[in-house]
């Protein structure tokens, strides 16, 4: 039988919906749902990030043979003629012939005078790890011998570092060894000098890690991030995150997930998520114009049991917003959404709308 325009359509929504879970056609804001890869040579992967090089889309990620084996390292594939390039191991947390330590939490910037920048973690523990750098002046093709950050110093822990306008990188950043607390690195000089602030929490109150930064009119920045409270937090700046205020919690949900967050081009805010109390599924898009009144966008996932997390979310040049996450512990999925086709609905109570 040979199928017409718009058979091939009502085949391809059916498709998308059954692969998703999804109980209805999957949403107009969502342009590509699709695999980074389909094989490699490690069986486990997660903490995906992504940045817009100067060649195109480039991913990385820790894989191996699980989490926190010493055989974990970093990967990166890039997006070339329309497709992702088979994964390629960049780092290792090789110390000597016979020590290894697993790599954690890679984080791609791309300067905007500068090289592509890849920040990640080794050692035995999150506790213990210390901050590694990779520069890359080709997109991501080939990149520099590793550097170690100075003594104190991480950078971005997992989430994507903002460029201020004075031209000062702002990593958003956390440490385990002493509670979970939220601190700030800054570089003017994309990685060589560093200054941090103090922690924003005392890891008792509020247990927080992994902040993203949104901007704000007049140099304020929010953050927010995961907690161990149940519940989303955030903090704000007045004064280009040199100093912040008090952590609040939010009302969306936190099942003790990481999250992430950007800032549109339009003021418009997009966080992901795992709106749950408990669990890594569903992923979800909330939007909001001020930070504090969040939106329902979409759900990009929703298998119960399963487990889709750790997003990386940015805007590349040509407005669409790119989505990376961990797929089942097995896969980095990349989705494209179009925040022209958004339509937000109300988040009653935090609860999101059927």
């Amino acid at each position: 039988m040979r199928l017409n325009a718009a058979m091939k359509t009502t085949l391809a929504a059916l498709m998308f919906t059954t692969l998703l879970g999804w109980s209805a056609p999957p949403p107009a804001s969502l342009v590509i749902s699709e695999f980074i890869y389909q094989e490699a040579p490690f069986p486990q992967c997660h903490a995906s990030t992504l940045a817009e090089g100067r060649n195109g889309l480039v991913a990385a990620w820790f894989g191996g043979l699980r989490e926190q084996s010493p055989d974990v390292g970093i990967w990166v594939s890039r997006m070339d003629g329309g497709h992702w390039t088979p994964p390629k191991e960049v780092a290792n947390g090789i110390q000597t012939p016979a020590l290894r330590h697993p790599c954690w939490n890679p984080v791609l910037h791309q300067s905007s005078q500068g090289p592509l920048l890849l920040f990640y973690k080794v050692g035995p523990s999150p506790s213990t790890w210390w901050g590694m750098l990779l520069r890359s002046e080709d997109g991501g093709g080939t990149w520099s011998k590793p550097e170690r950050l100075p003594e104190g110093i991480l950078g971005p822990i997992k989430n994507k570092p903002v460029q201020l306008p004075n031209g000062d990188l702002l990593c958003p950043t956390s440490s385990e060894h002493a509670g979970w607390r939220v601190h700030f690195e800054r570089t003017p000089d994309l990685g060589k000098t560093w200054s941090k602030t103090e922690p924003l929490n005392d890891g008792k109150t509020i247990g927080a890690i992994q902040p993203s930064v949104l901007f704000h009119p007049e140099g304020r920045l929010q953050a927010l991030g995961r907690s161990r409270q149940g519940k989303l937090w955030d903090a704000w700046s007045p004064d280009g995150g040199k100093t912040w205020g008090p952590m609040n919690l939010l009302t969306l949900p936190n099942p003790n997930a990481g999250t992430d967050a950007v800032t549109l081009s339009d003021g418009r805010h997009v966080v992901v998520y795992n709106h749950t109390a408990k669990g890594r599924s569903p992923l979800n898009v909330a939007c909001s114009r001020d930070g504090v009144r969040w939106e329902a966008v979409t759900v990009l996932e929703n298998t119960p049991g399963a487990e889709f997390s750790y997003p990386a979310v940015i805007q590349t040049r040509d407005g669409l917003v790119h989505i990376t996450y961990t797929w089942k512990r097995q896969r980095i999925k990349h989705a494209v959404l179009d925040p022209g086709q958004f339509t937000p609905r109300p988040l009653l109570d935090g609860r999101w709308p059927d």
